[in-house]
């Protein structure tokens, strides 16, 4: 069984272009060095004047978050975020027998 993680969270509209970049480069350095496939969704709606933003990262380690954590400190990406990354994982279960 694979780990999943995900993490929401949400961002002026206005920041979204330097978010997608910032996340993008974390997430190629990510790729580079781990192998981990990534990916970044927004919701389509704006709430407030803000987006959701999710990150995604399939496969991870057990000692991933630290990992992520360091490379989300130097990207500075809580410069962007408004309220806190929230972080959640998930188990990949297959329904083929």
């Amino acid at each position: 069984m694979t780990t999943d993680l995900y993490i929401y969270y949400r961002v002026r509209c206005e920041d979204a272009e330097l978010l997608k970049a910032k996340v993008g480069a974390m997430q190629r350095c990510i790729f580079q060095e781990y192998g981990i496939v990534t990916g970044l969704k927004r919701r389509p709606e704006e709430k407030g004047g803000r987006h959701t933003w999710m990150e995604i990262y399939l496969a991870v380690p057990d000692d991933f978050e630290a990992i992520l954590e360091r490379a989300a400190t130097q990207e500075k990406l809580d410069a962007l975020i408004d309220g806190q990354r929230n972080i959640e994982y998930f188990l990949d279960y297959s329904t083929c027998a």
